[in-house]
Formats: C-alpha cells, sequence, structure tokens
C-alpha cells in the first residue's frame, strides 16, 4: 500500500460479466460464484469469511447499498482425493437480487481486508468509469484479475478521485498539514463564498499556467479546490459533533437531520459553482469577451454567452458567430437541460468533468447539435470512438475567439 496511490483503497479486483446461472433466480438458487484460479488470486487459499459491501450503481441517484458477509470455501473440503474447489458465498440482498445477466461484476478486496461486490448495468458510463479505473479487458463471462502494487498502481489524481467518491469512499491527503495552514484564517469565521475559496485555490497553487495549459490548470484548480474544502469541511464538522445535538436535555435528532442535509447540500452545489468560477478566470486571462448566466429566452440562464447578451438580442449579429457554453460538473441525465437555452444557437457546447459517460449518452448529445468539452486529461477514459469527437478546452478558447 502506497499513500495516494490506488492501492491505499484497493489490493485488487476481479471482473466479470454474470451469467444467467449465477444472476437468474429463475434458473438458479445459487448464491455464490465459482472460486476460479483468478478469483483465488484475490481472496487467497484457506476458508475464510470476509465483511461484504454489496453496491449496485446505475443513473444519477440511482443506488443500493447492502452490508453483509461472504464466506470463501472448498466446496470439496471432505473429498480428500479430489483437488480444492473453492466458491464464494453470500446470502440474499436486493444488490444480488436485482442484479441481471450481461451485468458488470466487480469483487474487490480493500487493505482493511473488507470486500467490496459492485454491479453495474452493462454499456453504462459507470461501467465505462470503473474498467477504465481498475485497466482491465473483459474476458467472456471469465473473471479477469488486477492487482495494485509497485508498476502497477496509479497515482490518485483528479480522475481517480472523483470515481472513489463515486463509490462512496472518502479520499484522504497526505498533505494535509500544507492544506491546513492555508484554511486556517477561515476555521473560526466558518466558509466563505464559493468565489472567495476558489480565489483562494487559485492564489495558493503554483506551477501552472492558464494560457499555456487551460486544460491542465482547470483541472488543478479545481482538485485543489476540492482539497482545500474537504478539510475545512472536516473541521467544521468535527467541532460540530464534539459540540453535540441536545435541545433542552434532549437529543435532538431533528438537529442532526437538517446538519447532515446541509452538509450534503453544500458539498453538491459547491462544485458547480467552483467549476464556472475557475473557467470564468480562464476566459478573463485569454481575454475574451462573455456574458455569465445572462436571460435569454423563457427566462432561460446559460452559463456563459460569446461574445455579449447585447450581440445575442440584436438580430442583426450573425448566429455563426454566436457560442453558447453550458457548465455542468457532472452530466447524468441532466445534460438535456441545456438544450432549451438560448434558442438563436443551434449548436450548443457543454462543459463537464464527468469521465467515461456512456456511449448511448454521447451518441444523443450529437444527435442533439451538443458538442461535450472535457479537461483532455478526462479524454482517456472514453472509448476511441468516442475521443475523436470530443473536444478539449484549448479547442474551444479557440473556437469562441475566432467567432469574437
Amino acid at each position: 500500500m502506497k499513500r495516494g496511490f490506488l492501492s491505499q483503497y484497493f489490493e485488487g479486483v476481479a471482473i466479470k460479466r454474470l451469467s444467467a446461472v449465477e444472476a437468474n433466480r429463475s434458473k438458479s438458487n445459487q448464491h455464490e460464484f465459482n472460486g476460479v484460479r483468478l478469483l483465488r488470486n484475490l481472496l487467497g487459499n484457506g476458508e475464510r469469511s470476509f465483511t461484504a459491501r454489496f453496491m449496485w450503481l446505475s443513473g444519477e441517484n440511482e443506488g443500493i447499498t447492502s452490508e453483509g458477509k461472504v464466506t470463501w470455501y472448498d466446496s470439496r473440503k471432505r473429498q480428500a482425493h479430489r483437488a480444492a474447489e473453492y466458491r464464494l458465498y453470500f446470502n440474499s440482498n436486493p444488490v444480488m437480487d436485482g442484479a441481471k445477466e450481461g451485468d458488470l461484476l466487480i469483487v474487490a478486496k480493500r487493505p482493511d481486508e473488507e470486500i467490496y461486490i459492485i454491479v453495474v448495468p452493462a454499456d453504462s458510463t459507470f461501467e465505462n468509469q470503473l474498467l477504465w479505473l481498475f485497466d482491465v479487458e473483459l474476458t467472456d463471462k471469465q473473471f479477469t484479475y488486477q492487482s495494485f502494487e509497485a508498476g502497477n498502481d496509479p497515482e490518485v489524481d483528479f480522475v481517480v478521485r472523483y470515481i472513489l467518491e463515486e463509490l462512496g469512499i472518502e479520499v484522504s491527503d497526505p498533505d494535509g498539514s500544507y492544506l491546513d495552514s492555508i484554511i486556517e484564517p477561515y476555521l473560526k469565521s466558518g466558509f466563505p463564498s464559493t468565489s472567495v475559496f476558489s480565489m483562494v485555490a487559485r492564489k495558493t497553487l503554483k506551477d501552472v499556467s492558464p494560457i499555456e495549459e487551460p486544460d491542465q490548470t482547470l483541472l488543478k484548480w479545481i482538485e485543489h479546490e476540492e482539497k482545500l474544502f474537504k478539510r475545512l469541511e472536516r473541521h467544521m464538522v468535527a467541532r460540530r459533533l464534539e459540540a453535540g445535538f441536545r435541545d433542552e436535555g434532549a437529543t435532538d435528532v431533528e438537529g442532526f437531520i437538517q446538519f447532515s442535509l446541509s452538509v450534503h447540500n453544500r458539498r453538491k452545489s459547491r462544485v458547480g459553482y467552483a467549476l464556472e468560477n475557475h473557467l470564468e478566470e480562464i476566459f478573463k486571462v485569454h481575454n475574451m469577451t462573455y456574458s455569465r448566466t445572462p436571460v435569454t429566452e423563457n427566462k432561460s440562464k446559460p452559463d456563459f454567452l460569446f461574445p455579449h447578451i447585447d450581440n445575442y438580442r440584436d438580430m442583426s449579429f450573425p448566429e455563426s458567430r454566436l457560442t453558447m457554453l453550458g457548465v455542468k460538473s457532472t452530466c447524468k441525465d441532466r445534460w438535456r437541460q441545456v438544450l432549451a437555452e438560448a434558442q438563436r444557437i443551434r449548436n450548443k457546447h457543454l462543459f463537464t468533468l464527468e469521465p467515461g459517460i456512456s456511449e448511448n449518452q454521447t451518441d444523443e448529445m450529437q444527435a442533439s447539435n451538443l458538442q461535450l468539452i472535457l479537461p483532455k486529461r478526462l479524454h482517456e477514459t472514453y472509448k476511441p470512438n468516442q475521443q475523436s469527437w470530443l473536444m478539449d478546452l484549448n479547442s474551444f478558447i479557440q473556437l469562441a475567439k475566432e467567432r469574437q
């Protein structure tokens, strides 16, 4: 295990597509996977039980988690004349009961010996992200094994962090003391506004070049601000938990629930605003003219309009010189909202930080005249035929400037 690398969170994985026997309860009542050699590489030899977390991941806000146990045992233990045949047994649970033939199954072992059993639909965004994260190529319906050790242990950068957090894994930062020195002024005053926090992140991050390397710079700014925010949040939440939740001598359950909701909502809203703030800074240093969240038809507010809202409202200004950019940190199924904004502009652009969006989604985007833009680093999480269509931030900047 090496801090700051994937091995800090997973020792290895075994991945396959579920067969009908494994997924369809009408064809089989078994609750186990055959312990083929590659699964034995992950779980070892010798019978034992593991704490397990079962996860079903699908679209936006679609997920099921179930805690339980799995048992790794030799089904031929009492047959001394035969070679061992290991199996991984699990109790019935909502995740596996809902699994379908062809779904992607991931059995992952964490350094603390906890087992993650993750199921995602075939050809989904989650499937793309997890296959990229674990760097696995599937082989029919057999397990494929991958360990994370020297020479095959990716560093936890923005993309890896993004996917780990989709799995509910909190990523720790080895440079915590440095981050504490930056957020120290806010430990008493509380969270600053998003614009102020974005500015702090930019000022305290060195060795970036928004003019020469806008794609790389944007990712570094976003990642640095995320680390600062999580560090400050940890201090603030710990302080509130230490104070406790009491109301006139009784446990304040409602107060705790409201506090939890406020933490969750702050996390969700902050990322989108931070992304817009950093994009705006890059547009400024590139001397671009733009309007941020101007009002267009039906009170729509596109995130960025180039060159200006006044040009958009001037019907004599050529539509070919107008550019609209929607911004969503994650697309999920919300990307269609952009299509109704700035109706004068037929071909729209959308910037996102979401890796590995499914081919079905990107095909639909193309059919809807929506061009997807991502930092260049994220392009590799997409399939080769998708990458040829994607646009990076630097290319978008050049396009918008040429039209101005």
